[in-house]
């Protein structure tokens, strides 16, 4: 398996192209998956707290165990009928666990609904990338919403499944979806899925625990390179990097937020519930329009820098071990 050249190729046609409509997404079939197990442990395991939970726990390790284990028997199966099959579903997958271009495509939507449209359009648009209820939120909230989805993602959408890629190629990157396609469709605190989301909630907090930190360390890093704010990323970071429910969410937020001196998070409504969140980077200023270009070109330059320094951490680590493993 031609791990790196797979993983380079998979980058450069996510900035170039994203992820067309078109184009069948493993992500779609993966959240189908989760509806239909969902549905059916239900059915199978005790309507009690106790019961959820155990069926929580069988979709958190049906799911990912099986994304790994269909995956690894396609790249095998291309392999035997040429191994070019097999490098092109590699470069494939590749490409459709990134999230780079995608994220600053829909933030930039975002942006320009509140510097050429309407509040209302605003609002739909940035309701496409979050979770939170929009229909109410000010100008200034729908910007908040905006960086705080990039700096999220820029975690999740990009750094940790990069990192799974270069260690165990497109099967172990698709794995790792499978864990957040599932927590972002039942790891929620209300009455459907307290219980039932349990399982994959705390999975994807221990799979997004390193990248989360390697993530906010790179927004650091790019602040100090792009000429933004890096000093405030770092103190910022450190001051307030757990305050969020989520061990991994704050991390890049905090991050972000003083990179670009403002404030993130706060008080927010989900599912109609108000939900007083504390502030990241309290003190600093309320966030613009201008803000969520400047938070996609951190994203956009921090991806590139992850990729260096994890392509280049792979070679070193596989070059001591054996030098015709280095490049592969």
């Amino acid at each position: 398996m031609e791990i790196l050249p797979a993983a380079l190729c998979g980058f450069l046609l996510d900035l170039l192209l994203g992820d067309p409509a078109w184009m069948p997404h493993p992500v779609v079939l993966m959240g189908r998956c989760v509806t239909a197990l969902e549905k059916a442990l239900r059915g199978v395991f005790p309507k009690t707290p106790a019961g959820e939970r155990w069926a929580g726990r069988v979709l958190a390790a049906v799911l990912p165990l099986g994304t790994l284990g269909v995956s690894l028997l396609a790249l095998g199966l291309c392999g035997m009928v040429h191994p070019a099959l097999e490098f092109a579903l590699s470069v494939l997958w590749s490409w459709q666990v990134l999230a780079a271009r995608g994220l600053a495509s829909e933030s930039k939507h975002v942006y320009q609904a509140l510097t050429r449209g309407t509040l209302e359009e605003a609002r739909k648009a940035v309701g496409r990338i979050v979770g939170r209820d929009t229909g109410s939120l000010t100008e200034a909230g729908v910007a908040r919403a905006a960086v705080e989805t990039v700096a999220e993602n820029f975690s999740d959408g990009v750094v940790a499944p990069m990192a799974y890629l270069l260690l165990g190629g497109a099967p172990l990157a698709l794995c790792y979806k499978a864990v957040n396609t599932m927590d972002s469709m039942v790891g929620y605190k209300n009455e459907r899925y307290l219980h039932f989301g349990r399982g994959a909630a705390k999975l994807d907090d221990a799979a997004n625990y390193l990248p989360a930190r390697l993530a906010a360390l790179l927004l650091v890093g790019t602040a100090f390179l792009l000429g933004e704010d890096g000093k405030t990323a770092f103190r910022i970071w450190r001051r307030d990097r757990r305050n969020h429910a989520s061990p991994n969410s704050a991390q890049t937020e905090a991050a972000m937020a003083g990179a670009l001196g403002v404030r993130l998070a706060g008080p927010a409504s989900y599912f109609g519930k108000r939900v007083d969140k504390p502030w990241i980077g309290g003190g600093l200023g309320e966030v613009q329009p201008r803000d969520i270009l400047r938070a996609d070109r951190l994203m956009l330059f921090g991806s590139a820098l992850c990729l260096v320094l994890l392509a280049g951490a792979r070679i070193l680590i596989l070059s001591t071990i054996g030098g015709n493993l280095a490049w592969r």
